[in-house]
């Protein structure tokens, strides 16, 4: 149980660092400020999203399939990279949730990831970017 619930923060942070420097590189190119509100903001913005994305019966489902399996890659402590390695342990997981970020948001299209998409349009703006959209 301990290594499914360290499983899970350290997915998240990985996520949270890698949509950061989304939101700042994004900001840095467009000159505008980025608030600590909007940086703390972004996982639970993105867990939500994910979470309305798997409950909407309009979305094909092997977005769905692909949604679980990113959050059994993520939780199971069985990984391409083992965590414990300094560093790259953890960026596996990171280039995995970029991946699925990228795929999930090409296969939605920007219209429905608008629609779904539950906090700022910054954050939005950011999760658009790590994704390619």
């Amino acid at each position: 149980m301990r290594d499914l619930v360290l499983g899970i923060v350290v997915g998240l942070l990985a996520l949270w660092l890698l949509l950061l420097v989304a939101l700042v590189v994004g900001a840095r190119r467009t000159g505008h400020r980025v608030s600590l509100r909007d940086a703390v903001r972004l996982v639970p913005d993105v867990v939500r999203l994910l979470r309305r994305v798997a409950a909407d019966p309009g979305v094909p489902r092997r977005i769905r399939v692909g949604l679980w399996l990113l959050l059994a890659y993520v939780v199971l402590p069985i990984d391409v990279v083992p965590d414990f390695i300094p560093v790259i342990g953890l960026a596996d997981e990171v280039v995995v949730i970029a991946f699925a970020l990228r795929y999930l948001a090409r296969r939605l299209g920007p219209d429905a990831l608008a629609r779904h998409w539950p906090g700022t349009p910054e954050g939005l703006a950011a999760v658009r970017r790590l994704a390619g959209v």
